[in-house]
């Protein structure tokens, strides 16, 4: 059994197949070779030793652990353990998928049998489309079908009869997944990593955060929403028993519409999956090739005052704090964030999207890509360019006590809320009784937003008329 995405024992399909086959070999294996660019980023790796620490106690401490390119690797130690079996789950991301079938043929030629399942998605990527079979490009009629195509919960926890790991005990050290400088103590006391962490954080957001869902999630100082995306990119818990437990705590707790609103999102990653399996240059290219020609600027000094919170804006701010100090960021406010950088610094958007592949926990090639691009209206059903959020308006309606802004931006814990979403505009003698001292405890605004506003949609404006459609 290969696990990858899928660091689990229950609802795990391919676990499920090799326990039925007979004895398991289970075995994961880092392969940053077939990954080029888009090998884990630190956040990830982080999560990952962890995940991987608690699927190895799962296992007895009997889950082999492999460096190098899996391509050669798994056919060999397949080989040389004379399985008659591999199986894995499947991943969706472009050189995960070139490189799955060249193993599959490499193992035929072998005389090993290989079996690949889905167990990460709710769907098949190339399930949920149009009746001509074309993809959708649009989300609601995406949705609306998907609908008609829920699956039931097959829920299994294979106990395995494994093989033994004749691995040294320092087999997890050697892939050198932690940070050598220790800076993951935010994420250390914000996170769980693990199946018992993704199902203890599922009862959590069950208990807490579902009832209030529907409008608490915008406001991040809440906590209404989930916090399930990391456990389900390293597939700690599957799709389906979320969805099987969330519309079973909605029936009991008289949350229907609440519970409607969570599957939306989470149809949403489906529907970024679909999109990265039919137009896998989503990764790095705009889907709408009108933003080719957009006159996208270069500055390094405002790409680092943006990565390390230091805008002068402190809903911006709050949010890129959090996400170096926790591996993570509330939705609202990566948008509020992402649109800064795209439209009021009108950076490519590409530049944000290689960010938050290294500092995210939750980092999902799919749901970051098509996310990226979504703000930065390039993508598919995207959000119009010209739809540009002001981060103070913004701040003012999403956390008007400025909670979630002095949890992240400390130095103006003692400037009254009302004249924490725009400091500059604050009064001299509070932003004096208050210590902040513009300029040198905090930033001035590092821009203008009505001029950077003007000039983002003049850039718009510039762009050849042409056919917005994706090709």
């Amino acid at each position: 059994m290969w696990f990858r995405q899928d660091l689990r024992l229950q609802d795990n399909p391919a676990l499920a197949d090799a326990v039925a086959h007979g004895e398991v070999l289970p075995v994961f294996i880092l392969d940053d070779e077939n990954a080029g660019s888009w090998r884990r980023g630190a956040a990830s790796r982080w999560w990952l030793h962890h995940s991987l620490s608690a699927l190895d106690r799962a296992l007895d401490g009997k889950l082999w652990i492999l460096r190098g390119n899996a391509l050669e690797l798994l056919p060999q130690l397949a080989s040389e353990q004379k399985a008659s079996l591999v199986t894995w789950n499947r991943c969706y991301e472009p050189w995960r998928i070139k490189r799955d079938t060249a193993l599959k043929e490499s193992l035929k030629r072998s005389n090993i049998q290989a079996r690949s399942h889905n167990g990460s998605l709710l769907f098949e990527p190339g399930r949920v489309v149009k009746p001509d079979g074309s993809p959708y490009k649009v989300f609601t009629p995406f949705y609306k079908q998907a609908l008609t195509l829920l699956p039931s919960l097959h829920a299994t926890l294979a106990k395995p009869e494994l093989v033994g790991c004749a691995q040294p005990a320092d087999k997890l050290a050697a892939l050198r997944l932690l940070p050598t400088l220790d800076w993951a103590g935010g994420m250390e006391t914000t996170w769980t990593p693990g199946e018992a962490g993704a199902h203890a954080q599922l009862e959590r957001f069950l208990e807490q955060g579902l009832g209030q869902y529907k409008t608490g999630r915008d406001f991040p100082a809440q906590r209404s929403v989930s916090r399930l995306s990391p456990h389900l990119h390293f597939g700690e818990i599957a799709p389906q028993r979320v969805l099987s437990n969330v519309e079973r705590a909605a029936h009991t707790d008289g949350a229907e519409r609440e519970a409607e609103h969570f599957l939306r999102e989470l149809i949403w990653r489906e529907f970024s999956y679909s999109l990265l399996l039919h137009f896998p240059r989503v990764v790095d290219t705009n889907l709408r090739s009108m933003f080719d020609a957009f006159p996208w600027r270069t500055d390094g000094e405002q790409l680092r005052l943006w990565q390390q919170g230091k805008t002068g804006f402190p809903i911006v701010d709050a949010g890129m704090r959090e996400l170096w100090q926790t591996g993570y960021m509330h939705n609202r406010v990566r948008m509020i964030v992402a649109s800064f950088l795209v439209k009021n610094l009108m950076m490519h958007w590409s530049e944000g999207a290689r960010w938050f592949w290294d500092c995210l926990v939750d980092a999902d090639l799919a749901n970051n890509s098509c996310g990226w691009q979504w703000v930065a209206g390039s993508g598919a059903d995207a959000a119009p360019y010209f739809r540009i959020f002001n981060p103070v308006t913004q701040s003012e309606k999403f956390d008007p006590t400025a909670t979630y802004i002095k949890q992240y931006v400390p130095e103006l814990a003692a400037l009254p809320a009302r004249y924490c979403h725009a400091p500059a505009a604050a009064p001299t003698a509070e932003l004096t009784r208050a210590g902040v001292k513009l300029g040198d405890t905090y930033p001035m605004p590092m821009v203008d937003l009505q001029a950077t506003r003007a000039r983002a949609l003049d850039a718009f404006k510039s762009l050849p008329k042409q056919d917005q459609s994706i090709r």
